[in-house]
């Protein structure tokens, strides 16, 4: 059976402007795939009509033969950062819970493996020691390991982030690949909407770049070319080496082919 998601022609309008224009692309399972492009192009707006968050006015999302709309329970979603609501009065451990609910049900008990599940989940993202702290006593990047814990409780095979590095610290950015990795590497589709086109756009195998429309979606070597970045983002695109000063810039070209040669990913 096909286990890639399959996206043909699909065009939105939101609030009455054009947000995506016939975009047609796979994603491949074992893959970690990022999303890219300036502000605007789209990136969040396709992941959100891709699982039917926001109405589509042309195309469709399919996923093993049938719609993806109709399989949400296959899909971990993470939103942006300012689409949740820090505040509620929950711990820790009650999010990751919430994870659990489309396997045991509402309103009924969770079962020994449901606990466990989530409590594997905490430790893989080195959250299980404060687990009993309330959300909004937890630092951003902590809140964001929370998250990623509930999305792996889910127990899904799509996982969809939509900007999950805003607002974190190096250690969380790390256990965040981490983890994306070895979803990957368990055969998961795995999407992450990604803002950053410094050094952390080389973990990503594939990249989809967008400006409303398609530039590119293929191999990280393939679409970071001047050309593609220039249709996407107009001029020059520099990116910044994370171990040198920001006023020491090299060309996009210069950093990735560099950094390709001593990390390749096919």
């Amino acid at each position: 059976m096909q286990t890639t998601i399959t996206v043909s022609h699909l065009g939105v309008y939101y609030r009455g402007v054009e947000a995506l224009r016939d975009i047609t692309l796979k994603i491949h399972p074992g893959r970690l795939t990022g999303i890219i492009g300036p502000n605007g192009a789209g990136k969040s707006t396709l992941i959100k009509a891709m699982l039917g968050l926001i109405p589509v006015q042309q195309g469709s999302v399919n996923y093993q033969g049938q719609s993806l709309q109709q399989q949400l329970d296959k899909v971990a979603y993470v939103p942006q950062r300012s689409q949740i609501d820090w505040t509620y009065p929950v711990t820790a451990w009650d999010v990751v819970m919430m994870g659990r609910v489309r396997k045991t049900g509402w309103f009924r008990p969770f079962s020994h493996i449901s606990r466990q599940q989530a409590l594997n989940a905490l430790e893989r993202v080195e959250m299980a020691d404060l687990r009993h702290r309330p959300l909004g006593q937890l630092s951003g990047g902590q809140q964001q390991r929370v998250f990623l814990a509930r999305s792996l409780a889910q127990e899904a095979e799509i996982f969809c982030f939509d900007e999950p590095f805003v607002g974190v610290d190096q250690k969380t950015e790390g256990v965040l690949f981490n983890i994306f990795g070895e979803l990957a590497q368990e055969n998961k589709i795995v999407m992450v909407v990604n803002h950053d086109l410094g050094e952390s756009i080389t973990h990503f195998a594939d990249l989809i770049l967008l400006n409303k429309e398609l530039i590119l979606a293929d191999q990280r070597s393939k679409v970071l070319t001047d050309f593609n970045l220039r249709r996407a983002y107009g001029g020059k695109v520099s990116f910044y080496d994370a171990m040198t000063p920001p006023d020491h810039r090299r060309s996009s070209l210069d950093y990735l082919d560099r950094f390709s040669k001593n990390n390749a990913i096919n």
